[in-house]
């Protein structure tokens, strides 16, 4: 297989991984998080520093409390190391947190980016690093008359989302 289809090949695996975590934390599945770590990796949010199991505990421990997340992925750039088992990202997110605070319920939107370093180690890619750098943030009221007008309309959830288990997927009921 030539190099240049090797890269497309890898880019698409490394890719994989953010949707995984973006997945794992949405739907609080600390195994799907940890999963897309090699062992030893590290992560720095900077208000929290560890390896990457007691980050993803810190995760769950964080979100279980929240009544929803929705996690985005934008731009994702995947430049390649000096060798071809190791490269780097900068991956775009948005996060959504519905949270009660102060006695209200508020929309907390942070935005920003993933600075990654990625290795390849017995043919599998997963991240060795994850940092946080937040461009911007919002908070404000919730506000949800889509609801109101459509209280029928089927909400996302955790592990218990239609999406989530792919057994589940099409099932009418």
């Amino acid at each position: 297989m030539s190099e240049e289809i090797e890269r497309v090949i890898a880019k698409s695996e490394i890719y994989d991984l953010s949707c995984k975590y973006m997945r794992g934390l949405d739907r609080l599945d600390i195994e799907l998080l940890k999963s897309v770590f090699h062992e030893g990796a590290w992560c720095d949010y900077g208000f929290t520093k560890s390896d990457a199991p007691t980050f993803a505990q810190f995760c769950m421990d964080a979100l279980k409390e929240h009544h929803a997340n929705h996690h985005m992925i934008g731009n994702v750039l995947i430049e390649f190391g000096d060798n071809e088992n190791e490269a780097f990202g900068e991956v775009y997110f948005q996060a959504y947190h519905k949270v009660d605070e102060d006695g209200q319920t508020n929309d907390v939107f942070i935005s920003g980016r993933y600075l990654d370093r990625y290795e390849k180690r017995e043919g599998v890619w997963k991240m060795v690093y994850r940092s946080e750098i937040v461009d911007w943030s919002r908070t404000e009221p919730t506000h949800e008359p889509y609801f109101d007008s459509a209280p029928d309309c089927f909400r996302g959830g955790r592990q218990d989302d239609r999406v989530y288990n792919i057994k589940d997927r099409y099932n009418p009921s």
